[in-house]
């Protein structure tokens, strides 16, 4: 058994509470459930019995935030995990709402890693990669993502270009310029095919 040690209210939402566990945060409630089921400090408790608790009489809130927090924009399975967590939501709550997001398709990582390619310019696969795993996308669905998108390079030579404006063609700032395009993640090849297409469009003006 574990105590509830601390029951405050929330600061930014004064309809619910915390609830510390053995002197942790363990998560929050609605005020009325908390005194529904008469929970209160110094009360000995089963964190299973807290979880059931908030589960039954949370997981509508839980999926009604859920579907807000999506209004603006796709996000990831795990950023709405994240997202649920430090809302105060315990792991069964969560798993309820990520199960009907799923169900309803408002989460799918291989759309959000389509819509985020499609949406993208000036950067290459490696970075788009990286943006991708901090997001939370898993790798499998990366690389299934990452083998539609082919780097252009008309694209990669225009962004070269607009690096070099206004700078002296000479080894040392097309150097410079190779390492800025590897920086925006593009292939090691395709940014030298970029410089030497520069190098070549400067020794024929």
């Amino acid at each position: 058994m574990s105590e509830i040690t601390l029951i405050e209210p929330q600061v930014k939402d004064k309809t619910r509470c915390n609830l510390y566990i053995d002197g942790r945060f363990y998560c929050g409630i609605k005020i009325e459930v908390a005194v529904k089921y008469h929970l209160k400090s110094g009360m000995q408790i089963d964190k299973q019995t807290i979880d059931e608790i908030q589960l039954e009489t949370e997981k509508s809130q839980a999926l009604d935030r859920c579907f807000e927090h999506l209004s603006a924009t796709i996000k990831t399975e795990r950023q709405m995990r994240d997202f649920l967590t430090k809302k105060g939501y315990v792991q069964s709550v969560i798993d309820y709402c990520i199960d009907k997001l799923r169900y309803y398709g408002y989460v799918n990582d291989a759309q959000y890693c389509e819509q985020y390619i499609n949406g993208v310019s000036g950067k290459g696969k490696r970075a788009i990669a990286v943006r991708l795993k901090k997001s939370g996308v898993e790798q499998e669905a990366i690389d299934e993502a990452l083998e539609q998108y082919e780097e252009d390079e008309e694209e990669v030579f225009a962004l070269l270009n607009k690096y070099m404006r206004g700078k002296s063609c000479d080894k040392q700032t097309l150097y410079k310029g190779y390492k800025y395009l590897i920086s925006k993640g593009y292939d090691y090849d395709l940014a030298k095919q970029a410089v030497d297409k520069l190098q070549d469009e400067y020794k024929n003006f």
